[in-house]
C-alpha cells in the first residue's frame, strides 16, 4: 500500500473509485450512507488534506445540506466509526480514508504549510512497537502514527 497524497493522480477516478468503495461497503453491511454523510466524504476527497469539522460545515450549508454542528458530527462519527474517514489527532481534523476496502493500520503524513495529508500504513507486527507490545504481553488495540513536515511542493517552494 502506498500513499497517493502527494503524488499525481487521477483526482476524479480517485473520488469516483472511493465512494463506490464506500457504497458497497455500506451496502455489504447494510448501513445507511445518507446524502449528508456521502457529502461529507465527497468533501473530504475533494481536498486531499485534513478538514475541520466547521470547514465542512461551511461547504454542506452552501450545499443546503446543513448549517448545525450536529449534522457534520454525526456524519463524521459515521464515517470514522465505518472505516471511511480518519481523524488527524494533532489537526482536530478529518480525512477520507484511501483504502477503505483494506483492514490496515493507517500511518499519516501531513505537511505543516498547506495541510495536505497523504496515508500509508504501518506494519505493526515488523516495527519496534509492535514487538516490544508482544513481549510484555500487552495488546495494542488502537495505534495513531502521524509525522508532520513539508509535502515535495512545499519543500520545493521554501528552497
Amino acid at each position: 500500500m502506498t500513499s497517493i497524497g502527494f503524488s499525481s493522480h487521477d483526482h476524479t477516478a480517485c473520488i469516483n473509485d472511493a465512494l463506490s468503495q464506500a457504497e458497497a461497503r455500506c451496502l455489504a453491511q447494510k448501513l445507511q450512507f445518507t446524502p449528508v454523510r456521502r457529502r461529507v466524504l465527497e468533501i473530504l476527497l475533494e481536498k486531499h488534506r485534513a478538514l475541520g469539522a466547521y470547514e465542512i460545515l461551511d461547504v454542506l450549508a452552501a450545499d443546503g445540506l446543513g448549517s448545525q454542528p450536529p449534522v457534520v458530527y454525526r456524519a463524521l462519527d459515521f464515517l470514522v466509526g465505518h472505516g471511511l474517514a480518519h481523524r488527524i489527532e494533532r489537526m482536530n481534523a478529518y480525512t477520507a480514508c484511501t483504502h477503505p476496502a483494506q483492514d490496515h493500520v493507517p500511518a499519516f503524513l501531513i505537511c505543516r504549510t498547506c495541510k495536505a495529508v497523504a496515508e500509508t500504513e504501518t506494519e505493526l507486527s515488523q516495527g519496534r512497537l509492535g514487538t516490544a507490545a508482544k513481549a510484555a504481553g500487552f495488546a495494542i488495540e488502537r495505534i495513531v502514527v502521524e509525522a508532520e513536515g513539508l509535502c515535495p511542493g512545499c519543500a520545493t517552494a521554501t528552497r
